[in-house]
């Protein structure tokens, strides 16, 4: 039928000439079931299949494995699907089981990642810019949309006057209207550049905004660089994408334009204070 899921053809570095039941039952649920085995942990495959972890580990050395995470990298590197569910999978087949130390470790090389990478002068002149524009604007779509929210909330507490841009299809072109040469717009362009940053780096020419993107590829080309351009490392290509390390890089850019405001961010945020215990005291 259209649009039936076909199983797996595997191979596997040694495949004995006969399988026994319980063999056959694993091999066959792998085939038909591949990402709910790459997410699987051994206990889990063999209450699945009414099986014992012995038998599970049985096969797994039938079929020239070393372990169990062995097997998995081998169906791994056969699996044929792409996107969120084949990111996280291998991110959780490179190693050890996931442990939440492991993960806050990943983390951190994630962020010394981004430091090594990151132009300091580009930042410094994220901070100008954001500081000199008239308006700041901003475009964020799927993941990166939270990103985008919590730079527009940090700026707008710090008395910036700051905008979302609609964040898909030709609705960009309505917000880019509004945006004059004395704006900048800020985009989250990560491992490609969208249809809608190429609308606000194209239409900049004309315009004669600034544009700042925060990216998280080493290379980028000519026809699609911002102005300003801060690099954050979210992982390799092929495993689950962090937003740790560009959620640290908004805060430390807010953090810097309200340094350099000085008292002006401090008067803002003592208003916004008084206010809410005013008019909104239980809130």
């Amino acid at each position: 039928m259209e649009g039936e899921k076909r199983p797996m053809q595997l191979r596997f570095p040694r495949m004995p000439e006969q399988l026994t039941r319980a063999d056959a039952l694993i091999l066959d649920y792998i085939s038909n079931n591949t990402e709910g085995f790459l997410f699987s942990s051994i206990g889990q495959l063999a209450r699945a299949l009414g099986l014992s972890e012995a038998t599970i580990s049985r096969f797994v050395r039938h079929v020239g494995c070393s372990d169990f995470k062995d097997l998995k990298q081998v169906v791994m590197r056969q699996a044929a699907f792409d996107g969120p569910a084949g990111k996280i999978a291998a991110t959780l087949n490179e190693g050890a089981e996931f442990t939440l130390s492991s993960w806050v470790a990943r983390q951190q090389q994630n962020l010394q990642k981004t430091l090594e990478g990151l132009d300091e002068g580009e930042f410094a002149a994220a901070v100008r810019a954001l500081l000199a524009a008239r308006r700041v604007f901003i475009h964020a779509k799927s993941a990166s949309a939270s990103l985008g929210q919590l730079l527009f909330f940090r700026l707008r507490r710090l008395g910036i006057e700051v905008a979302l841009l609609p964040s898909g299809g030709s609705e960009v072109l309505e917000g880019l209207a509004q945006v004059r040469a004395d704006d900048l717009i800020v985009l989250f362009s990560f491992s490609k550049l969208s249809q809608e940053g190429k609308m606000i780096l194209g239409y900049r020419k004309e315009a004669g905004y600034q544009t700042l993107a925060f990216i998280s590829r080493a290379f980028v080309p000519e026809e699609e660089r911002a102005d300003i351009q801060l690099f954050a490392y979210r992982g390799e290509a092929k495993e689950y994408h962090s937003m740790t390390a560009p959620a640290a890089l908004v805060d430390a850019l807010v953090v810097a334009v309200s340094e350099q405001m000085g008292e002006a961010s401090v008067e803002n945020l003592s208003r916004l204070y008084h206010m809410k215990k005013t008019y909104a005291p239980n809130r």
